[in-house]
Order: structure tokens, then C-alpha cells, then sequence
């Protein structure tokens, strides 16, 4: 004879306390593990940082890096952009990747400083996911030179698990955009 029938009614009882007490528990502790992962993510973000010197005024980089129309012709990693330049504006930005693909993503303008700086913010969902804040910053080097600067700083608790492609795929895109804006620059004086 089974445990069932010698109890029965037993099977389609509701939880114990003492069940629901340790689901409960168990459920708090995960949510308590997420949420120290997401906060320590948050306070650990992973950086990449490209930048180069470029013979030219600080107007002459920021001209070129806000043609946006341009784009297409001659960068190799922001093939697109569109939207105002202005803070809070929804850009349009079509990004190639190294391997050739290209995805598109619509970031937010948090800062546009001419002949500084510009700067977004891309989130994929809600936010705390997979956040991206880019800066391209112009910084003078002396007489008619310049270092410019592209970094993004990523955030999000799905950032740890891409970081080896950031570096491997995106970081290289950094780097082919910042030279191809130097010979655009060139070409362009």
C-alpha cells in the first residue's frame, strides 16, 4: 500500500508552512543574489578605449565627426547615423561589426559640446540589461593637434558574459573608426 492511500487527502493538501516558508526563503535569496550581481556589475563596468592623435584644430575633427551624411563614405564602423545632434534626441545609428554585420540601435544624446565632446546612451530593454554610454572626445595635444578619444562604458548584467566580444569585435571598430576619421580630417584641409 502506498504512502497516498494510507493518507489520503494528503497528496492534494495545500503547503505546509514550513514549505512555503523555505520557497520563500529560497525565491529572497535569489532575488538577493541577482540584485548583488547587478549592483556589483553596476559599480564594475567594462570600459573600451581607443584614441589617436590627429593633425587638425578641434573644429576641424568635430566637423567631420558630426557629418553625419558622410558616414557611409567613410567610416567604417558608424556607417550611419541619423537624428539631431542636440541633447536628449533620438539618434538613428547603424553600427558594422568586424565579422561585416550590422545592427541597428536608437540612443539617446546626453551631451554635445562642439569641438569637446559628444555623447549617447543605447540600451537594449528597459535598462540595467546592457547599457552603453559612448563618448567621442576631442582634447587638444598642442599647436594644431588634437587627441580624440572614443570610449564607451558598458553596464548591465549582461555585460560580463559579452566582454571577451566587446574587446574582440567592437574595441578593433573603435580603432578603424578613429584612424579613418584622421584621414578624412587630412583629406578635408
Amino acid at each position: 500500500m502506498t504512502t497516498d492511500m494510507m493518507n489520503p487527502g494528503r497528496a492534494s493538501r495545500p503547503p505546509t508552512r514550513r514549505r512555503r516558508t523555505r520557497v520563500l526563503a529560497a525565491l529572497g535569496l535569489l532575488l538577493l543574489g541577482i540584485g548583488g550581481y547587478a549592483a556589483w556589475q553596476a559599480a564594475n563596468p567594462t570600459v573600451l578605449r581607443a584614441e589617436i592623435e590627429i593633425a587638425a584644430t578641434p573644429d576641424e575633427v568635430w566637423t567631420v565627426l558630426t557629418d553625419q551624411r558622410s558616414y557611409p563614405r567613410w567610416n567604417p564602423f558608424l556607417v550611419s547615423s541619423t537624428g539631431p545632434l542636440e541633447p536628449a534626441a533620438t539618434l538613428t545609428n547603424v553600427l558594422r561589426g568586424a565579422d561585416g554585420a550590422e545592427w541597428t540601435f536608437t540612443p539617446t544624446v546626453l551631451a554635445v559640446d562642439p569641438g569637446r565632446e559628444l555623447r549617447w546612451i543605447g540600451r537594449l530593454g528597459p535598462g540595467g540589461l546592457f547599457d552603453g554610454e559612448h563618448a567621442f572626445r576631442i582634447v587638444p595635444a598642442g599647436p594644431g593637434r588634437v587627441r580624440f578619444v572614443q570610449e564607451e562604458t558598458f553596464r548591465g548584467v549582461l555585460v560580463p558574459p559579452l566582454s571577451g566580444w566587446l574587446t574582440g569585435d567592437t574595441l578593433p571598430q573603435f580603432r578603424a573608426m578613429n584612424a579613418a576619421l584622421a584621414t578624412e580630417v587630412a583629406d578635408r584641409r
